[in-house]
């Protein structure tokens, strides 16, 4: 526990300032640098037996998809994500591994890669740029830290029914609840410090609606992640972050958030 308590406020204390004062250009090379880490931490998961050359390939076409939505706008997704797959079918077939019959598999494997890594993550540098974009990159991480604290003691103290025994058997229904509970009032946290600055675009209804969204959407990014390291047989994803595991554990709620909030916003809000 000290351990990782350490971790997590060095983590705050290089993460914070970078958002704060170190602008679009600050949040756009940390979100790069993930993109490496997070590639070799899935190519150690996803392909054991050719860590080296998957973590090659999902560098190259995941940090290609990342570099492209962040520069180029999503309006890419349409003809780049399909370029991609028939990248990585092609790759496949030149690499087919010991089994011919796993080919399908390892296709499947890179393509969970590339949209997990390149293009989920691409959404909170995204996020940065929009208008009160710092704002905006709060509202994700008061969903996902704030959820996570309102699951966890309201998981410990009142927790009695399994959400999903068999991918995370710590999980209740009650730790849920209380984690939108807790996403819900991060919002309205962020919303009242953001006024102070003159930021008025989260709205109450805006705290409300985006608290359950998106607090129910970091649920599915952890249990995902947890579903996936049960299927690669990992305990953790990596070993980047002592006492956390790997970066990928640390942001499988965030990567969920973000591009439903980036879509929120120019849907709903027609912001960005």
């Amino acid at each position: 526990m000290k351990t990782r308590l350490i971790v997590g406020l060095g983590g705050l204390a290089v993460l914070l300032p970078a958002l704060i004062w170190g602008g679009e250009l600050a949040v756009q090379i940390i979100g790069a640098i993930a993109v490496l880490v997070c590639a070799e931490e899935f190519a150690s998961m996803a392909f054991k037996e050719d860590k080296w050359a998957a973590f090659g390939w999902l560098s190259l076409t995941a940090g290609s998809s990342h570099l492209a939505l962040v520069h180029l706008g999503t309006d890419v997704v349409g003809w780049l994500f399909p370029m991609i797959v028939v990248a990585t079918m092609a790759f496949v077939m030149l690499r087919p591994g010991p089994s011919l019959e796993a080919a399908a598999d390892r296709v499947g494997r890179y393509v969970l890669g590339q949209v997990w890594i390149g293009f989920f993550l691409a959404s909170l540098v995204i996020l940065r740029g929009f208008d009160f974009g710092l704002g905006w990159v709060f509202v994700v991480l008061a969903v996902a830290w704030c959820g996570d604290t309102g699951a966890y003691f309201a998981g410990r103290s009142l927790g009695k029914h399994k959400l999903y025994e068999r991918v995370s058997p710590k999980k209740t229904w009650e730790g849920f609840f209380g984690g939108l509970a807790g996403g819900v009032g991060g919002l309205f946290a962020v919303r009242a410090i953001g006024a102070t600055y003159g930021w008025t675009d989260l709205t109450p209804l805006d705290c409300v609606v985006l608290g359950v969204a998106l607090g129910s959407a970091a649920v599915a990014g952890d249990l995902s992640e947890s579903l996936m390291k049960r299927a690669f047989k990992v305990k953790d994803s990596g070993w980047i972050m002592p006492g956390h595991g790997g970066l990928l554990d640390r942001i499988d709620s965030v990567v969920f958030v973000a591009p439903l909030l980036v879509g929120y916003l120019r849907v709903i809000k027609g912001i960005g």
